[in-house]
C-alpha cells in the first residue's frame, strides 16, 4: 500500500509538472504575438519620424527634393540686398540728376566778372529823374540777371545810403553772351537849388551776387529832391 501511494504520488507531480510546462509554452506564445505587432508599429513610427525630419528642417521643393534650412532665407536677404543697393543707385541716380539741372538745365546767374556795367542820365523830363544802369553779358555762356540790383548812392560826406526797391514785379532777363540787361534808378529831381544830396557815386551789386561795382554818378543827371529814401530802384529788363 505504500508503494502504491508513493507511485501515485509521483504521477501527479508528473503531471502536474506537464500541465505548468504546457502553460508556460501557451503563454510565451501569447507573449511573443503581442510583442510583435508593437515593434512593428515602433518602427513605422520612426521610420515615419525620420522622413518627415527634414521636412521640419529645411522643407521640401516643389519637386519632392530637401532643402537645407535658412538657403531660401539667405537667397532672399541676399536679393533684398540687391534691391537695396539698386535703390541706391537710383537715388544717386536722382542725386546726379539734381546735380544736371542745376548746372545743365537751369541757367546760372550772371556773375559780376562777367558784366560791363555802366550808368547813364535817362530823365524824360525836367523834374523826373531816371539813371539807367546798362549791363552787358562779357562771358562765354548765357546767364540770368533776372531780379533786382542791390544799389547804394555814396554822397559827397562819405556815407552811403541803401535804395528802396520800386514797386514792380521782376521780369525774365536772360542774357547770352554779348546781350545787355538794364534797370533804372527813379526819383524827382529838385530844381531848387537847395537840394541836401551831393551822390557821388553809385555802389551796383546785380541779382543775386555779392560783389559789388562803383560807378561815377552820370554827368548832367538832375539832383535828387529830398533825401535817399525817395529814390527807388527797379527789376532788370532786356533792352531787346
Amino acid at each position: 500500500m505504500k508503494y502504491t501511494r508513493i507511485t501515485a504520488l509521483a504521477a501527479l507531480g508528473v503531471a502536474a509538472t506537464l500541465s505548468l510546462t504546457a502553460c508556460g509554452s501557451n503563454g510565451s506564445g501569447k507573449d511573443s504575438s503581442a510583442k510583435g505587432p508593437s515593434a512593428s508599429s515602433a518602427s513605422s513610427a520612426s521610420s515615419s519620424s525620420a522622413s518627415s525630419s527634414p521636412s521640419s528642417d529645411g522643407g521640401s521643393t516643389p519637386d519632392g527634393g530637401q532643402r537645407p534650412q535658412g538657403e531660401s532665407g539667405s537667397g532672399s536677404a541676399e536679393a533684398g540686398a540687391g534691391t537695396s543697393d539698386s535703390g541706391r543707385n537710383t537715388r544717386a541716380g536722382g542725386d546726379s540728376g539734381n546735380g544736371t539741372t542745376t548746372t545743365g538745365g537751369r541757367i546760372a546767374f550772371c556773375r559780376t566778372a562777367n558784366l560791363a556795367i555802366d550808368a547813364a542820365d535817362a530823365a524824360p523830363d525836367p523834374h523826373s529823374g531816371r539813371i539807367d544802369i546798362t549791363m552787358v553779358n562779357r562771358g562765354s555762356t548765357t546767364c540770368s540777371a533776372t531780379g533786382f540790383a542791390g544799389v547804394d548812392i555814396k554822397d559827397a560826406d562819405h556815407t552811403s545810403s541803401p535804395i528802396e526797391r520800386g514797386p514792380a514785379q521782376p521780369r525774365v532777363t536772360i542774357l547770352k553772351p554779348g546781350d545787355a540787361a538794364v534797370f533804372d534808378i527813379a526819383y524827382d529831381i529838385d530844381n531848387s537849388g537847395n537840394s541836401l544830396t551831393s551822390p557821388t557815386d553809385i555802389l551796383v551789386t546785380p541779382p543775386n551776387e555779392t560783389h559789388t561795382v562803383s560807378l561815377p554818378w552820370p554827368a548832367g543827371a538832375g539832383s535828387v529832391k529830398g533825401a535817399y529814401t525817395d529814390v527807388q530802384v527797379y527789376p532788370t529788363h532786356t533792352t531787346k
